[in-house]
């Protein structure tokens, strides 16, 4: 349910604007801590139901009895498309929100269950997958969330030619050409989504600099000392890096918009509209990056019927 598109110049936009979200559910992607939790927390204290996905199901259990609201634990393993399925096969009736949440950062070089580069298959293709299997679900919206990293180092690209970044890993590398395919895949889902006459919106936003769990896994001692150092004098808390996400998955927004916080370098701040680099608006890539997606994963865009939102029937799905 969307409210106002934006707060006045003296007042910051922040959770207490969400508006009324009874009736509506959701689903966040690696909920059990960091933005995820709060993510969660915000949205269901606002009314939502909110179904916390994630791999550890008895880790979910613990953080969902933290929430003050309607909220159940599913268990969703990005790294493992079999277990992607599983968790879409199992939905049953209409789904307002998809959140893709969930996310590791520059961690050591690892595979997913399915052979994939680790961040590149759990922070793009896990979602790829789980959202076009949950798509004729869907009656609202679908946020997913990228990064700052998407522009750096360097100029991050896709490497089309090499995906899984084999026998040129670098940790920071793989990082930000997942970040950049989130952006990449919006783009196209949002194009997607329009012509097929689908109401459904899908929109990406950035927490800036947020203190949270996911940079004491950097596979660098040296990156993971300096975070811990910026996590304590520059960073915000999982609370209000979570505002982007909830601004995106709440307002009236048009479709693909991003969404960061509005402060210096967008690393803290109130959320508002921000931009991308030209690698991220480029349509022609984002197409790429879609089919080579679909084959990956065997998971294609459902057919969509133009009246879906409002009908909620759901329709065949190709896997």
């Amino acid at each position: 349910m969307a409210t106002k598109h934006s707060a006045d110049r003296n007042s910051k936009w922040n959770a207490s604007d969400i508006g009324d979200q009874r009736g509506r559910t959701a689903v966040v992607t690696g909920a059990n801590s960091g933005l995820g939790i709060a993510t969660v927390d915000a949205l269901a204290r606002a009314g939502a139901h909110v179904v916390l996905a994630v791999r550890d199901p008895e880790r979910g259990e613990a953080a969902a009895r933290t929430v003050n609201g309607s909220v159940e634990v599913r268990r969703l393993d990005l790294a493992d498309l079999a277990s992607v399925r599983e968790f879409a096969a199992s939905w049953r009736g209409e789904l307002d929100l998809l959140i893709n949440n969930a996310g590791v950062m520059n961690i050591p070089e690892a595979g997913t269950k399915d052979g994939f580069e680790m961040q590149f298959g759990t922070n793009h293709l896990g979602h790829f997958a789980l959202t076009n299997l949950l798509l004729p679900h869907l009656t609202d919206r679908v946020v997913t969330v990228s990064s700052g990293a998407h522009k750096m180092p360097g100029t991050p690209r896709i490497h089309f030619e090499n995906l899984n970044l084999t026998g040129e890993y670098s940790p920071v590398v793989a990082y930000s050409q997942s970040k950049l395919a989130n952006l990449l895949f919006t783009l196209e889902l949002q194009s997607r989504l329009a012509a097929a006459g689908s109401s459904v919106r899908a929109l990406a936003a950035h927490p800036g600099w947020a203190a949270t769990g996911l940079q004491s896994r950097d596979a660098s001692v040296l990156r993971r000392a300096l975070m811990a150092v910026g996590n304590r004098f520059v960073a915000q808390d999982n609370k209000a890096g979570a505002l982007p996400t909830l601004y995106a998955a709440t307002q009236d927004l048009p479709g693909a918009s991003y969404v960061g916080p509005d402060g210096f370098g967008e690393m803290r701040g109130a959320p508002t509209l921000v931009g991308r680099s030209a690698a991220a608006s480029d349509p022609v890539s984002a197409v790429r990056l879609w089919a080579a997606s679909e084959e990956l994963t065997g998971v294609t865009f459902p057919r969509l019927e133009s009246e879906q939102s409002q009908s909620g029937t759901p329709q065949t799905v190709s896997v």
